[in-house]
C-alpha cells in the first residue's frame, strides 16, 4: 500500500502542475540555477543565488531523496525519512545579497553523495534534492525552495568548481625561512576540482607589516556574491596565469618565477593564490529570472572554502636558529591582533613528536583553550569565540610536543600576545 502511495505521488510530483519549477513559480522565492549536475562519487561546490527575499529569512539546507508538500507552509520540503544530511556550519558560506537577494554556497559533502549513490543502487531515482527554508519574519508561511541534483562523474556537464587547493615549496621543510636576498624554492597548487573551464588569476605576496587578508580576501571571486567582487583586498602582483582545465578532475599549477618573490626585508611573507571568476554555463546564473539583480553572473572557479595561503619567513635571527628544535614562530613576543581578524598560531616541528599541544590562557594562566593536532601539522586557526573569552585582551600562549605514548617531549616558553578589539 506504501508502495502504491508512493507511486501516485511520485506520478503527480511529475505533472508540470506539481513540479518543484511549478510550486518556485507560485512561490515568491526562486533560485538559479535551480537543476545542477554534481559528482556521485565525491564533494561538489555550486553557488546558489536565491531571491527576491522581503520578510524571509535563511534557514537550514538539507538534501534528500525525495519531496513532500510543504503544506501549509509554501512550496516542497525534504520527506524525512529521505534526508542524506544537511549543511554543516563550517561549509556555510552564505550570505546577503543587494536589497533581495541570498547566495549559498552549496558544498555536498562526500558523506551525502555516498548516500545518494547507495540509495539509488538500491533502486531509488538517481537524482536528489538541496531543499532550503527560508522563515518568514513577519509571522507568514515559511517558504522552501528546492534545487535537483543530478548525479554525474563530476566531468564536463559539472558546474567548474574547485573542491581542493593545496600550496607547497619544492622542499621538505616544516616552515620555509631564508636569509635576506636568497632565492626561494619552486612553488606548486595541486587542485582538484569538477567539471571544465578556464582558471584565470594571479600570484600576489603579503610583505611584513601590511594588514594580513580576512578570511573572505582568501575565497575565489565566483564564490562571493556579485557587489563584493573586484573589492577584495589586494597585494602585490606577482604573476597572472590563464589555463584551461580538462574534465580530469586533477590539475598541479605551477607557481610564479620565484625570482619575483620579495625576500629583501626580514619578517614573515604570504604568497597568495587569487583566482578569478569566469564563464561557465553549467553553474552561471541569470539574476534577472529570479529578480535580484542584472541579467547573468559567472560562477566558474566556485569553492566553498578560502584558499590558504603559503608563509614564509625571512631573516637569521632567534626564530631561524631555533628551529633544530621545537619553537614559535607567529604571533611574534608582544605581538597585537584585532580580534575581527583570523588569529592564526605557528611553530616548528620535532622528529620524535606525533602530536603537538597548542595552549592559550589569560595572562593571569586561566585557561582559554587547547588544540591538539597531528604531527605535519605545524599551525592552527583560533576559534572565532576566543575574543569572548580574552578578557582584557592580555593571553600567552606555547605548544607542547607529545610522543606517541602520550608523553610530553618538549615544550616552547610561553609566548604574550595582546588581542585588541578591531
Amino acid at each position: 500500500m506504501k508502495r502504491l502511495a508512493f507511486i501516485i505521488f511520485l506520478l503527480a510530483f511529475l505533472q508540470p502542475g506539481l513540479s518543484s519549477s511549478s510550486a518556485q513559480r507560485n512561490q515568491g522565492i526562486k533560485v538559479a540555477p535551480n537543476g545542477v549536475n554534481v559528482n556521485a562519487n565525491g564533494a561538489t561546490v555550486v553557488l546558489l543565488t536565491f531571491g527576491p527575499l522581503t520578510t524571509q529569512a535563511p534557514a537550514e539546507g538539507c538534501w534528500c531523496g525525495e519531496l513532500v508538500s510543504a503544506a501549509p507552509d509554501l512550496g516542497f520540503k525534504c520527506n524525512l525519512p529521505t534526508i542524506f544530511g544537511c549543511l554543516p556550519p563550517r561549509f556555510d558560506l552564505s550570505t546577503r545579497s543587494g536589497g533581495s537577494g541570498f547566495t549559498d554556497i552549496m558544498t555536498i559533502p562526500n558523506s551525502v553523495a555516498r548516500r545518494a549513490y547507495q540509495a539509488a543502487q538500491e533502486g531509488a531515482v538517481s537524482s536528489f534534492f538541496y531543499v532550503r527554508r527560508f522563515i518568514n519574519t513577519k509571522g507568514g508561511r515559511d517558504e522552501y525552495v528546492s534545487v535537483t541534483c543530478r548525479m554525474g562523474s563530476g566531468g564536463a556537464s559539472s558546474p567548474f568548481a574547485l573542491t581542493d587547493v593545496k600550496l607547497s615549496f619544492a622542499i621538505d621543510k616544516p616552515i620555509l625561512i631564508v636569509n635576506p636576498g636568497d632565492r626561494l624554492p619552486p612553488i606548486k597548487a595541486e587542485i582538484a576540482y569538477n567539471g571544465t573551464g578556464r582558471l584565470k588569476g594571479r600570484w600576489e605576496a603579503v610583505k611584513p607589516g601590511e594588514e594580513l587578508p580576512s578570511e573572505r580576501d582568501l575565497l575565489t571571486e565566483a564564490t562571493l556574491p556579485i557587489e563584493e567582487r573586484g573589492k577584495q583586498r589586494h597585494y602585490t602582483q606577482i604573476s597572472t596565469f590563464n589555463e584551461l582545465l580538462p574534465p580530469t578532475g586533477k590539475f598541479v599549477l605551477l607557481g610564479p618565477d620565484v625570482s619575483q618573490l620579495p625576500t629583501k626585508v626580514e619578517g614573515q611573507y604570504l604568497v597568495l593564490l587569487r583566482i578569478e571568476a569566469t564563464d561557465d554555463k553549467e553553474g552561471d546564473a541569470n539574476l534577472t529570472n529570479i529578480g535580484v539583480g542584472p541579467g547573468l553572473i559567472h560562477n566558474g572557479a566556485v569553492a566553498g572554502f578560502p584558499i590558504p595561503p603559503l608563509r614564509y619567513f625571512v631573516g637569521g635571527g632567534p626564530e631561524a636558529q631555533l628551529t633544530a628544535g621545537l619553537a614559535l614562530l607567529w604571533p611574534a613576543e608582544n605581538d597585537e591582533r584585532e580580534t575581527g581578524k583570523p588569529l592564526v598560531f605557528i611553530w616548528t616541528e620535532i622528529g620524535q613528536a606525533a602530536f603537538y599541544r597548542l595552549e592559550v590562557t589569560t595572562a593571569q594562566g586561566n585557561a582559554i583553550f587547547s588544540a591538539l593536532v597531528l604531527q605535519g601539522t605545524k599551525s592552527y586557526q583560533a576559534p572565532a569565540w576566543i575574543k569572548d573569552k580574552a578578557g582584557d585582551g592580555n593571553l600567552r600562549w606555547r605548544v607542547v610536543a607529545i610522543d606517541q605514548n602520550g608523553n610530553s617531549i618538549s615544550e616552547t616558553p610561553w609566548r604574550v600576545l595582546r588581542l585588541k578589539r578591531g
